[in-house]
């Protein structure tokens, strides 16, 4: 087996009173593609860290393989002093690496490079971290929560990306399928201890249930242990002392493994607080259209949503799924068209963003609203503590600050305060982000079980597959396409993948869904970098060309070549031949840019 480029031995960490990570071992070599899992809370990003070698342990070792070059995304990037998203990307390059490597990862990612870090989106912030992190084409990648505030067509670019390196992995990630796709092996972080397999991802949730079941079995068998023992305690000492005190010892003994035994955390209690039926017609759209200056997000749209439909919206970031779920709610008025809402409609939204919270309020004030000590749901009173139970937190962080709960814990907390409101419509912006496996599960079974009706937009395949009963897709210009079934069963109807936006347009209306944004112009067209680097190194790779057929023309000057050295004069033949081909499909190509640089110019 080859060497680990990294190697964690014996990892201990403490917050509080009990241990995050206790005796955790980790290695990682050339070429290996593991996922690391575990539930929200459970030291994943911490370890990631620790990886990274930005947070120190407690105990323990870390061993890096002298000359093993190491990149860590972490889940919040800090852009620092940078002025340009493109000068943060090159800031992460070794000496020797590449310039024009970060150039063109920022540029297939959808920036333009020029982005000013004080004022992009998440979805900008993250491309530009992944940018980062790939450019160095480091030896192992450490990659939390990669596809984050990305869109499908992105995160699926970021797979092949991944998937055609020869770097290690190391991937914390809700997305079941990209993790399918990408790891080899799994790391199971539980309870402060890591099992590992050498499978990945698409046989962890059999193996983890195994596991779980024996561990439940074992406990079992040492529950009725120590009641045997504490019977023979009571009723069976003989007068061999010597013997009962080292029984004794043994009742004692189990008794501390006993209360020393981290049980498995369990599941979140989701459960949507239902109102009356609606009518069997939800929402009833005829020929909608909506435009934004000469930008047109939708354009004679149709449809009739049902009672109990689930619609999933995908799209890559910028097509307008925001800007068509508040038409069909009647949150926005269309250009033209009519939008009617059927019966005794109650809504209750879910917003992907968080910008609600206040990040200085407690837990329990965001879900009372800062009033009392109870939460209405379903229009009845429940004591605070009691619900937060339900979504997995405990009674001591009911006074924590919201600034310092963790990307799952907000996200739980953003189910709770919508779940929370009487309903029989759902709409969900976003509702997988930073949902730890288990929650996910718990999730689209209480979707499964909601006789309301629900709207959702997501980039998450695996999801959309288990709980959607069509999808909708945006085809181009303004034209919207109703698919029935799961996100698979789109992409068999329409035979291929969803397109990805250029990288301007993707830009600029990522920022109109964010903020609503009013009307502006569509962006001038403008050379990418792709187009500006072959511009640049054009003249050279044809000076270079020619220079290669003179060489040769030389060689082949000679009339006696051809009988002194029939190799040779083949060589040189075949070596001309090549070049001047070469040469004509760069002259062509350094033709074909110059005059769009100069349309571009006097445009």
């Amino acid at each position: 087996m080859a060497p680990p480029l990294i190697q964690l031995k014996d990892i201990r960490l403490t917050f509080g009173g009990t241990p995050l990570l206790s005796g955790v071992e980790l290695s990682v070599s050339a070429g290996e593609r593991v996922c690391l899992i575990g539930r929200n809370g459970s030291g994943k990003s911490t370890l990631l860290k620790i990886a990274a070698g930005t947070v120190e342990p407690d105990g323990g070792s870390r061993f890096v393989q002298p000359g093993a070059t190491i990149r860590y995304l972490p889940q919040e990037p800090d852009f620092g002093d940078h002025k340009t998203t493109l000068a943060y990307v090159e800031a992460g390059l070794g000496p020797g690496d590449d310039h024009y490597q970060a150039r063109y990862l920022v540029e297939q990612l959808g920036l333009h490079g020029d982005e000013d870090p004080a004022h992009v989106s998440g979805g900008e912030t993250r491309r530009a971290a992944l940018a980062r992190v790939l450019a160095p084409s480091p030896d192992i990648l450490l990659l939390d929560e990669p596809t984050n505030h990305l869109d499908l067509p992105t995160i699926e670019w970021l797979e092949g990306e991944l998937e055609s390196r020869r770097c290690a992995l190391v991937i914390i990630s809700h997305d079941r399928r990209f993790l399918s796709n990408l790891s080899r092996a799994t790391a199971w972080l539980d309870r402060g201890q890591i099992r590992q397999i050498d499978r990945g991802f698409s046989a962890f949730e059999s193996w983890r249930d195994e596991v779980l079941a024996e561990e439940e079995r074992d406990q079992h068998k040492l529950d009725r242990k120590i009641v045997n023992e504490e019977h023979w305690l009571r009723y069976g000492v003989s007068g061999r002392r010597k013997r009962n005190v080292k029984r004794l010892g043994n009742l004692h003994a189990l008794r501390d493994q006993r209360r020393d035994y981290r049980g498995a955390t369990g599941n979140a209690s989701l459960a949507a607080a239902e109102a009356d039926k609606s009518g069997k017609l939800v929402i009833e759209a005829k020929n909608v259209a909506k435009a934004y200056g000469d930008r047109t997000i939708v354009d004679g749209f149709s449809i009739r949503v049902q009672r109990g439909d689930r619609i999933g919206i995908v799209g890559p970031n910028g097509a307008g799924k925001t800007t068509l779920v508040h038409l069909l709610i009647g949150n926005d008025p269309p250009d033209s068209g009519t939008i009617r809402l059927g019966a005794n409609i109650e809504m209750a939204t879910l917003d992907q963003h968080r910008e609600s919270l206040d990040p200085k309020s407690t837990l329990a004030e965001a879900l009372t609203g800062g009033r009392g000590d109870h939460v209405m749901v379903g229009g009845r009173p429940k004591h605070v503590v009691s619900y937060m139970k339900d979504f997995l937190f405990a009674q001591e962080q009911m006074r924590t600050p919201l600034e310092v709960l963790s990307g799952g814990e907000r996200g739980r907390l953003m189910l709770a305060r919508a779940l929370a409101k009487p309903s029989n419509l759902l709409v969900l912006d976003e509702p997988t982000n930073d949902l730890d496996l288990e929650t996910l599960d718990v999730l689209e079974e209480m979707l499964g079980d909601y006789e309301g009706t629900v709207i959702l937009i997501s980039h998450d395949r695996d999801f959309l597959d288990r709980v959607v009963t069509s999808v909708i897709v945006p085809e181009g210009d303004g034209r919207w396409i109703e698919y029935a079934g799961g996100y698979t069963d789109m992409l068999a109807q329409r035979g291929e993948d969803l397109a990805r936006e250029a990288p301007n347009m993707t830009a600029v209306e990522e920022k109109k869904e964010t903020k609503a944004a009013a009307p502006s112009a569509a962006p001038k067209r403008r050379l990418n970098f792709n187009e500006k680097h072959a511009l640049e190194t054009l003249p050279k790779t044809m000076a270079k060309l020619q220079a290669e057929i003179a060489k040769q023309q030389k060689l082949l000057d000679d009339p006696d070549l051809y009988t002194k050295n029939r190799k040779k004069f083949d060589a040189a033949s075949a070596a001309i031949a090549k070049a001047q081909e070469e040469l004509a499909a760069a002259e062509d190509r350094w033709l074909e840019l110059e005059v769009l640089r100069e349309e571009i110019e006097q445009a």
